[in-house]
Order: C-alpha cells, then sequence, then structure tokens
C-alpha cells in the first residue's frame, strides 16, 4: 500500500481520519497485550493460533497491556492536550509519569530502569535523564534496547501536520532513556511511516529515510530491504531496536490485515509485546480502528486505569490537535444528536429474543447485561455493563467505513459472543433506521441460520422506522456470500 507522497504543504491541508488516528493507539495496545502472554518464548509455527490471552512472565490478566502502552500513555496524554511534544517543560512532565509507573511496574526495561532511577536521584527531569542515558551509554557502549521504540508511536499523532517536529520530537524522546543512534534512527523511521499511515491511509516505512542523517539512510534501506524477505521469527535478537524494527516491518509487510499482521508479530517470539506494539502503531494507523477486532477492543485495559475508550479519546484529541470535534466528542458527556430527532424504538429481535433492537435514546433506560453501539456516544452514555462500541459510519463512501464487511461482521460477532455468555444485548444507532437493521439481519443471518434476504425482512417488518440504506444492503449480502462460502 505505498504511493506517491504529498508536498508537506497537501499533507497540511488533508482531512485527519479519525479512523486512522484512533487506530494508532488501538493497534499499539492490541499488539501489545496479544503479544504479552508469549513474551520470551520460542518462535511458533505459522499454523498455530494465536489469542489475548494474557499470563507469561509476569501473569498479565488478558487484554492487559505490558510496559510498552503504560510508557506510551504519558506522551500521548501530552498529545491530547495539544502540547508540542520538544517543549522542554512537557517532557519534564513525561519523564516524571515514568518515573511514578516504574517504581511498581512489573516489567520494565533493564536499561529503562537504570536511566529512570537515576534520573529520580538527581531531580527527576527530562534534562536528568538525558544525562543519565547519555552516561550509561557512555560506560557501556549498549543503549540500542527496543525500549524507545515501542513507546513512539502517539508522538506521530501530536505533529501530524509537520514532518520535521514529528521527527525532531521522536529523537528527543527516544534520547530520554535510549541515546544511541540506531534507537534515535528507529523512532524518527516509525514515527514518521506512522504519520504518513494516518495522512494518506499507505504503509511505507521508508518515507521517514531523508529526515535521518544522510551517511545513515542507505544502511537502513538495507535493512528494510532485508526485513521484506525474511519473516519475524528470523529477527531473533528483536530486544535490540534495529532487529525489533525489522521484525515489525516483516510482520506488517506480509500481512493479511491488521490482526494477521499482529498475530505474525507474535509467532516470531522472544521479545513479542514489544514487537507486535511497535507493528500495531503502524499498520493500525494505516487500515484503522475499525480493523481491531471488538473482542479485543472489549478486553483492553491497562496503566494508568485506562480502557479502550480512553484511547479511543486519546488518540481523536491528539490528532485534532487538543480540541474535541463539532459535536464535542470525544469529551461530552451526551451524544444526543438533536438535529436528527431520534425516537424510542426499542423492539425485540425477531429471531432472538435475548437482543433489543433501538435508538440512541433507548441506551438510557433500557436494562441490559450488554450493549453494541453503532453510532459515537457520550461519556455519561457508556454503560458500566459489557459495552462494545463499534466503528461503523451511516455514509456511503469508501473513505467513511474502508473496513466495511470486516466492521459488519464484527458486530455481529460481538453480539453472538454476548449471547453465548447468557447475556441480554442493546443493539443500537442513532435512530435505528439503518445501521442496526443491518447489523441485527446480519446476525441473524451468521448466528441463528435465517437468510440474510429473509431476516432483513423480518428486522425492517419489526422495527417502525427501519429502511437500511442501499449499501448496507449490498454489503450484507455480500458477507452473508461469502461466510457461507467459506464454511
Amino acid at each position: 500500500m505505498t504511493s506517491s507522497t504529498p508536498s508537506p504543504a497537501a499533507q497540511a491541508a488533508q482531512p485527519v481520519s479519525t479512523d486512522r488516528a484512533v487506530g494508532v493507539l488501538l493497534g499499539l495496545a492490541a499488539g501489545d497485550a496479544l503479544g504479552a502472554g508469549y513474551e520470551f518464548g520460542e518462535s511458533l509455527p505459522d499454523d498455530v493460533p494465536v489469542g489475548m490471552i494474557g499470563g507469561g512472565p509476569f501473569g498479565w490478566a488478558p487484554g492487559e497491556w505490558t510496559d510498552d502502552t503504560s510508557m506510551a500513555m504519558p506522551i500521548a496524554q501530552a498529545a491530547a492536550r495539544g502540547a508540542d511534544l520538544r517543549d522542554e517543560a512537557v517532557l519534564d512532565e513525561i519523564v516524571a509519569a515514568w518515573i511514578v509507573w516504574a517504581r511498581t511496574a512489573a516489567d520494565v526495561g533493564v536499561q529503562t530502569r537504570a536511566v529512570l532511577a537515576e534520573a529520580e536521584r538527581n531531580g527527576g527531569t527530562a534534562a536528568a535523564a538525558r544525562a543519565a542515558a547519555q552516561a550509561l551509554h557512555e560506560r557501556t557502549g549498549k543503549s540500542a534496547g527496543n525500549g524507545s521504540l515501542m513507546r513512539t508511536a502517539p508522538v506521530a499523532l501530536a505533529h501530524l501536520h509537520d514532518q520535521a517536529a514529528a521527527a525532531e520530537a521522536a529523537r528527543a524522546i527516544s534520547r530520554l532513556t535510549h541515546w544511541d543512534d540506531d534507537a534515535g534512527d528507529a523512532c524518527v523511521l516509525w514515527t514518521l511511516a506512522i504519520r504518513h499511515a494516518v495522512l494518506t491511509g499507505d504503509l511505507d516505512a521508508r518515507i521517514g529515510l531523508p529526515a535521518l542523517p544522510a551517511a545513515r539512510r542507505d544502511r537502513w534501506a538495507a535493512l528494510l530491504d532485508d526485513a521484506e524477505q525474511r519473516q519475524p521469527r528470523d529477527f531473533a535478537r528483536n530486544g535490540w531496536v534495529v532487529e525489533a524494527l525489522q521484525g515489525a516491518w516483516s510482520s506488517i509487510h506480509g500481512a493479511r490485515g491488521l490482526r494477521d499482521g499482529l498475530e505474525r508479530a507474535v509467532r516470531g517470539g522472544r521479545d513479542t509485546d514489544t514487537v507486535a506494539a511497535i507493528a500495531g502503531g503502524l499498520i493500525g494507523g494505516a487500515l484503522g480502528a475499525s480493523a481491531v477486532p471488538s473482542s479485543w477492543g472489549r478486553l483492553l485495559h491497562g496503566h494508568p486505569g485506562l480502557r479502550a475508550h480512553d484511547l479511543v479519546a486519546l488518540a481523536a484529541l491528539a490528532a485534532g490537535g487538543g480540541k474535541p470535534d463539532s459535536t464535542g466528542w470525544p469529551v461530552t458527556e451526551r451524544m444526543d444528536y438533536l438535529g436528527w430527532v431520534p425516537e424510542r424504538s426499542l423492539t425485540v429481535h425477531p429471531h432472538d429474543h435475548g437482543v433489543l433492537l433501538g435508538s440512541i435514546v433507548d441506551l438510557d433506560d433500557v436494562q441490559t447485561d450488554a450493549v453494541v453501539s453503532l453510532c459515537r456516544i457520550g461519556r455519561s452514555q457508556r454503560r458500566r455493563v459489557d459495552h462494545v462500541e463499534i466503528w461503523l459510519i451511516d455514509r456511503d463512501e469508501p473513505e467513511a467505513n474502508p473496513n466495511l464487511d470486516l466492521v459488519l461482521r464484527d458486530a455481529a460477532e460481538a453480539i453472538a459472543a454476548f449471547r453465548a455468555e447468557g447475556k441480554t444485548v442493546l443493539l443500537h444507532c442513532v435512530q435505528a433506521q439503518s445501521r442496526t437493521p443491518s447489523v441485527a439481519a446480519l446476525y441473524a443471518a451468521l448466528h441463528r441460520g435465517v437468510p440474510v434476504d429473509q431476516a432483513l425482512r423480518d428486522v425492517v417488518a419489526a422495527l417502525p422506522a427501519a429502511h437500511p440504506k442501499p449499501f448496507l444492503r449490498e454489503a450484507l449480502s455480500r458477507v452473508a456470500t461469502t461466510t457461507q462460502e467459506a464454511s
């Protein structure tokens, strides 16, 4: 997925895809949590299933992210405020947050722990951290671990419209703990690749080569060429930043989508959580949050007490320069869609009485064990029960739903997963006109044995305002047919 590169001015004028921007942080955390249970293990054969199982050497809970995402969070939080990540005061805040985290964290890299401990003894500032990182490098000659590359993804979101600033910030944040040029170069390359992915949807790890010192560009180009000719398992020294980057790029280069790319990274073995986290930030930026399975998003959580919906908010704010959109999302307490005049539409699914179909209005009052939302909601509308938020836009443009078939199938599978757990489910969108009946029909087709055309007729007859748009009707038929052929 490569193309000609727009000029910096053209990129600055481009509207940012919120789906792709959010995909950066969700992809990072998903790769991290997916790899957590396999860390330090040997490589796995291609046919071995990989799951978000938790466990591993540090006893992670299923879906819990590790130090990779935890260290990225202070960077993301600063970006979400619209901060310039090159500002020394901002760097001080980031280092201070890392120091507090490292005191009790289960998993901190040896190099990172040593630098942060020394920095804390000398004032806990960015300057103290840089001094400690430089001293360690000069003393040992070994400061090219993968610990700065693993956390670099949110830097791209902070400086989406300024390539030079993104490169400068990436290197500056890398040097807070990792003084080696390899670490800084890797962070610049990966940050600029993520930035390019969010702006264009293209995967191009070479886009940042001109931002490196001229004497080092050919080496990195050759390393990327090498990664494309090999498999993730071939990079056995992936604790080293160079092979971590190569392993991540190898995982992405041969992938059939986000899930496959992250699973390939994990099967590579050794530092599985970090390589998959690195890969996740880039492939998530290209393919979007809508490519991340909701079953993963449902599990994701970690320091500092965040979940998937918090990552969505941080990424969206960072991409928006620290500001919400015109509706107040993602920080508004309520999304009432008053211009759409939604009404109560609560209806029992004609093929499963444990599934209720409704509108945004019904979300306030209906008591179910789980919710599947097909539209944006406010913070106070998020239920304490299991609540999955699906990225489905009710517009017939390819850029609105780049993963339409995957998202429809994923929404139907989310309902089926809740029902398999014995939970009642509310499925809703804004008005229960287009998205809700479409997903309800697909659920019946894929999981209740009802022909898709019949399922859609039955759901439309049951919902008073139902009128699915043609592009969704076509997608339902396509997904149902593809699924039947696959089985």
